[in-house]
């Protein structure tokens, strides 16, 4: 799905969680995991305010904090979103990734988002660097982590671009979140959630990982760190199916596709 606190309300959530050292050698900051099955909220379609019972709250880096929650914030770090395209077409064209013949290649499944181009450590540097500084603003706004959609957006690449060179910029990606004090999920790949703990992402944030039957792979990699989305036009029993086999153990909600804010008509949401 791509669809979109400073220190007193970050104290009231940090007795509630993990605070470790991050799994990166490269920084000796510590960041702060999010709680254990802790009640989630899906925001990224826009901010509104959480239920009392919900403890993390997950938004678009343009996005706000909520306060008193612990805070995520999403970023398509390995595409663009579509609404930014312009912005990359006259800032960092040369970022975007293009066949041969010069074509830009989107992901088929989500038209106007361009498939950012990871295939040099130059380029993956510089695409580190621009979303580094798009963390440090989250991190300065009270965001608690960081989810970098898309880490599999090379199998969308027509084959110009491998594992090695999405995984290249998520541990770059990885060293500077936590350097921003940040703890960073990951999303997608769920096969190559062991190679993904041991990079060093701190926890797994997994959509429709049961109508995929990839829940398991992000459980033995992440434990009850883990936390799934279903959604609503899928078949139903897909999130009663996760509750029951999983509910106990992890956070999982049902929302719809398009995570509207509440308020909207399609808006929905539901826990376990």
């Amino acid at each position: 799905m791509r669809a979109a606190v400073i220190l007193g309300a970050l104290t009231s959530v940090v007795s509630a969680v993990g605070v470790v050292a991050p799994a990166s050698a490269d920084s000796a900051r510590s960041v702060t995991l999010p709680p254990a099955n802790g009640r989630f909220d899906y925001q990224i379609g826009g901010d509104y305010k959480p239920l009392t019972s919900v403890r993390i709250v997950d938004r678009d880096r343009t996005g706000q904090p909520a306060a008193g929650k612990y805070n995520i914030y999403y970023v398509n770090a390995f595409q663009t979103q579509a609404y930014q395209d312009a912005w990359w077409k006259e800032h960092h064209s040369h970022l975007l990734l293009r066949t041969k013949s010069g074509s830009l290649v989107e992901d088929p499944g989500w038209p106007g988002e361009i498939i950012l181009d990871t295939s040099t450590s130059a380029k993956r540097h510089r695409l580190a660097t621009i979303e580094n500084g798009w963390m440090r603003g989250c991190a300065t706004k009270g965001f608690d982590a960081v989810e970098p959609d898309n880490l599999d957006s090379n199998t969308r690449s027509r084959g110009l671009l491998t594992r090695a060179d999405d995984f290249a910029l998520a541990k770059l990606l990885i060293k500077d979140a936590h350097a921003d004090g940040l703890a960073i999920a990951q999303k997608n790949d769920a096969e190559q959630s062991a190679r993904g703990k041991r990079i060093g992402f701190d926890f797994a944030i997994a959509e429709e990982c049961e109508v995929y039957s990839e829940c398991n792979e992000y459980l033995k990699a992440y434990d009850d760190q883990v936390y799934e989305i279903e959604y609503t036009d899928n078949p139903k029993h897909f999130y009663t199916d996760a509750c029951r086999a999983h509910g106990n153990r992890i956070s999982i909600i049902l929302r719809d596709r398009n995570v509207v804010p509440r308020g909207k008509k399609a808006y929905r949401y539901q826990a376990c």
